[in-house]
């Protein structure tokens, strides 16, 4: 994986999202698949690094 590659996120309520960017501030990030669910859509996995904004 290259070094400068970048993690877009929206999810507006995680710590880690840079608001202005639109874009994860972790170096990295866990995607894990969501149990008994086999749509074949994006909802199958969730980002595990998630962590609640306390503002």
């Amino acid at each position: 994986m290259e070094k400068n590659q970048k993690i877009n996120c929206t999810v507006g309520s995680c710590k880690y999202n840079d608001h202005t960017r639109q874009e994860c501030s972790l170096e990295q990030i866990i995607v894990t698949p969501i149990e008994n669910c086999d749509t074949k859509q994006a909802d199958e996995s969730m980002c595990s690094s998630y962590q609640k904004d306390r503002n």
